[in-house]
């Protein structure tokens, strides 16, 4: 089965602002990188998508100017909760606080936040619980670097240490086989 995963286009946030699940806007204009995107996927799909704006807003566009009927939108392709941090400058969080999660992402909770695994057990759940059913269209996923990384993961066998070695720019298209 062929899966397309999107990531969303480039934030309102100013550069080195941590923004997870913070429902941010994206920068405009946006109409050129849509577009490259649309020629990207197939004209029929089932489309998911992450329901904050950043990622509902290109699966709308994407929606608008295809074939597909409908947008799932599934809480479990947020991205990771960053807790306290969110909307806070990188440069503000206290080194006590963000050295032990920048040793150890994948397991260390942020504070009032969660781990990588906490983001990728949903992501398996979402794949395990809703890819697995027979589908008989190609599949567009609109959502975040952290959940792109984590389906990454899994599909190639990769340890969750290694998620971030995956460059992904805002707006990128994977094609994926399940």
């Amino acid at each position: 089965m062929e899966v397309y995963l999107v990531r969303h286009t480039e934030t309102v946030c100013e550069k080195g602002i941590c923004y997870g699940q913070s429902d941010v806007g994206i920068r405009e204009p946006y109409d050129a990188i849509f577009e490259s995107i649309l020629n990207q996927l197939p004209e029929e799909a089932i489309l998911y998508s992450s329901p904050l704006q950043r990622c509902s807003i290109l699966a709308k566009h994407i929606q608008k100017n295809t074939k597909i009927e409908s947008i799932i939108e599934d809480s479990r392709l947020m991205e990771m909760d960053f807790g306290d941090w969110e909307l806070k400058s990188w440069d503000t969080i206290p080194r006590e606080v963000l050295d032990p999660w920048m040793e150890d992402f994948v397991t260390e909770n942020v504070p009032n936040g969660e781990s990588f695994v906490d983001l990728d057990t949903r992501v398996r759940e979402f794949l395990d619980n809703d890819l697995s059913k027979l589908h008989t269209k190609p599949i567009i996923i609109v959502a975040h670097a952290g959940v792109i990384r984590s389906i990454l993961c899994k599909i190639n066998n990769l340890p969750l240490q290694e998620a971030f070695k995956t460059k992904l720019d805002f707006g990128a298209v994977v094609k994926i086989e399940i």
